[in-house]
């Protein structure tokens, strides 16, 4: 386990997650689409498990205290150090938990993580505006709005229009000592 909140914790995505992460997956097609298409099959799953083993890319998953159902993922990608301590933050839930504050709360984890042990200064999420969750999401953990990026990412067979939005280690401590 890395982090702990009220009613989560996170932790690296690992091999024996697939079967509660394929499910999981499956479950939250609706939730997802056309928005994210995260793996939906083993080969995937092992990719990014094998993903996360290498340098500049973590997927952690959160899991609700009590009865371990899994509950969101965060990927933090393009892990930079040097000057510039940085990544991008992507993230999905399940829809059979959705709307109860627990991606929040995964996804608050993960910030924490970001700054802490991965010791970055920075953590970019770019969202959809049309999937008004998301915005409303990473608004709530306290990113900042930053810009809009047209034709951003290739997703669900089209370039999809995204916010930008940002925090800084700086902008996380004052927000988790409040």
């Amino acid at each position: 386990m890395l982090e702990r909140g009220e009613r989560v914790w996170l932790r690296k995505l690992r091999p024996e997650d697939q079967e509660a992460f394929l499910a999981m997956v499956a479950a939250s097609r609706s939730l997802h689409h056309p928005w994210i298409s995260p793996p939906a099959d083993d080969a995937g799953f092992r990719a990014l498990v094998a993903r996360g083993g290498a340098a500049g890319f973590v997927s952690l998953v959160g899991w609700r205290t009590g009865d371990n159902t899994l509950v969101a993922v965060v990927n933090l990608s393009e892990i930079v150090g040097g000057s510039f301590q940085n990544c991008y933050c992507g993230f999905y839930a399940n829809a059979a938990t959705a709307g109860q504050g627990l991606t929040r709360e995964t996804l608050e984890l993960a910030l924490g993580y970001a700054f802490t042990a991965e010791g970055l200064h920075r953590v970019e999420a770019n969202v959809q505006p049309r999937n008004a969750r998301s915005p409303a999401l990473v608004r709530r953990v306290g990113l900042r709005h930053e810009g809009f990026s047209p034709r951003y990412l290739h997703i669900d067979g089209a370039w999809r229009d995204h916010e930008r939005f940002a925090i800084t280690a700086e902008e996380w401590r004052a927000r988790v000592t409040e």
